[in-house]
Parts: C-alpha cells; sequence; structure tokens
C-alpha cells in the first residue's frame, strides 16, 4: 500500500483515478427528492421502532429511552457525516466494502462486506416477523 508523507501543500485533493472495473459501474442519480423523503420516513419509522421500543421502555423508562435514542442518534449523525464526506470523496458503488478495502486492507473489507449481506438478512427476517 502507498504512504503518505506530510505536506504543506494548499492544493486541491484530486480523487485516485478508477480501476478499469469501476469505469464500467458509474453510478446514476435518478431518486427525486419524493423517493428520498420516502426512503428517510421508512429509515426513521421503521418497524424497528416499534419492534425495540417497548423492550427499551421497559428496560430504562421513558427518560432513560429518550436518552438512549439521543445518544444513538448521535452517533448515528456522526457515522453518516464520515460516510457522506467519504462518497464525496470517491463515489463508488459498495460503500462500506469498497472503502473498507480501499483504506484498510482487503481482508477487512471482505469481513464487512460478509457482516454487511449478515445484518440485511436478519434484518429482512426480523422485518417479516414483526409485519
Amino acid at each position: 500500500m502507498d504512504t503518505i508523507a506530510p505536506s504543506q501543500s494548499t492544493a486541491p485533493i484530486r480523487p485516485p483515478a478508477p480501476t478499469p472495473a469501476e469505469a464500467h459501474a458509474r453510478l446514476r442519480r435518478s431518486l427525486k427528492p419524493r423517493h428520498l423523503t420516502m426512503i428517510a420516513l421508512g429509515g426513521a419509522i421503521g418497524t424497528g421502532l416499534f419492534v425495540a421500543s417497548g423492550n427499551t421502555i421497559a428496560t430504562a423508562g421513558p427518560g432513560g429511552a429518550l436518552l438512549a435514542y439521543v445518544v444513538i442518534g448521535f452517533m448515528v449523525f456522526l457515522l453518516m457525516q464520515s460516510l457522506g464526506e467519504m462518497a464525496t470523496y470517491l463515489p463508488v458503488s459498495g460503500a462500506f466494502e469498497e472503502y473498507s478495502t480501499r483504506f484498510v486492507s482487503p481482508s477487512f473489507g471482505f469481513a464487512i462486506g460478509w457482516n454487511y449481506w449478515y445484518n440485511w438478512a436478519i434484518t429482512v427476517a426480523a422485518e417479516l416477523v414483526a409485519a
């Protein structure tokens, strides 16, 4: 992997040139604002809110549940800010796996890919049970 040397340069940072495989797999910006709004609402009011809220309120009480949602919400905000920065710098398909492979190591990217798949496999099952 290339080493990065410290620099005092103020020149703008250019993203690396795409590989031949990336040159053919371009992202299309075809989502309209209403699509993004519905995705955001579905993520915020999804079945997880209803499935997990009862247990959280029973364990921590209403104040504790509110505090927990605020803390975790802030952590998710920071994660999404970081992901937005990486997606702006390097717009590729594959998000978490691709960024993990490029910025950490190929084996870490492989593990993140499987974890991401496992996460969605469990999420689909949980939403089917909750429906």
